[in-house]
């Protein structure tokens, strides 16, 4: 068979079944289920601001994966084949590195790309919920009781506390107990749930918690270039509409094990 053959055979191959998963270069981490505390009783954060992460209460995790990085903007143009609309606020750098994660979309933008994502790749990709997020970012059952992700030295893991700054490319600070990148800085992460403000309260001992039924606002997590150390810890709640798009927002994909 010619060369030129072949390769018009895999191109036809590619164009009606979609990509790979190892051609998308989508690395998913395996997260073995458990039980966890999660949320804080940390007293240095008593002012109403923080009440939505009291209180500390045990949930149950069932296995699941995780995205080793963040979805990336190389990643997010090989799907939707054009770059997020253009975001007329805040100003930063990096808009074309496609090892960055992709930013400025909304949790529905997300939405869209996933669903585009499984029909490409056959697979069913997802948005982590809430409890997945914190359990990974605390590296689940190899927890440490560490403030970030994979450390209490926020430097080491994260990008943060730069408002004039930028995103950066994936994977260049150190990972977590899980080997997940980015979990602490970089793009804030949307996450499937709805936000409830005092959920916490009806979630103790509860299996795979997905949130409330209905709200207004969409969880997101993990802080953000932007962000400072506060914002950037494992614990804290973030919540925005779910068409709300910054320069600084993004998401990771999980999966059912």
């Amino acid at each position: 068979m010619r060369k030129s053959t072949l390769l018009l055979l895999v191109f036809l191959f590619i164009a009606v079944h979609g990509y790979s998963q190892d051609e998308m270069n989508i690395q998913m981490v395996f997260v073995k289920g458990g039980n966890f505390f999660m949320g804080s009783d940390d007293h240095h954060f008593l002012d109403d601001e923080y009440n939505n992460e009291r209180p500390l209460h045990r949930v149950n995790v069932s296995s699941y994966y995780i995205g080793k990085f963040e979805v990336t903007l190389g990643q997010w143009r090989n799907v939707m084949g054009i770059k997020p609309p253009a975001y007329t606020g805040v100003d930063y750098g990096n808009k074309d590195c496609d090892n960055c994660p992709v930013v400025k979309v909304s949790w529905e933008d997300a939405q869209e790309f996933i669903k585009r994502l499984n029909t490409k790749t056959g697979k069913h990709y997802r948005l982590p919920t809430e409890t997945e997020w914190e359990y990974a970012a605390k590296g689940g059952k190899y927890a440490k009781d560490y403030k970030y992700s994979g450390s209490d030295k926020i430097t080491d893991v994260g990008w943060y506390g730069k408002p004039n700054g930028s995103t950066h490319p994936v994977g260049k600070k150190s990972p977590n107990n899980l080997s997940i990148y980015d979990m602490t800085g970089n793009a804030m992460e949307w996450c499937q749930d709805w936000y409830g403000e005092d959920y916490y309260k009806k979630t103790i001992d509860e299996i795979n918690p997905k949130g409330p039924e209905k709200g207004e606002k969409r969880i997101l997590r993990g802080g953000s270039y932007f962000d400072d150390d506060v914002v950037c810890r494992n614990v804290y709640r973030s919540r925005l509409l779910p068409t709300t798009r910054q320069w600084n927002i993004g998401f990771r994909l999980a999966m059912d094990y």
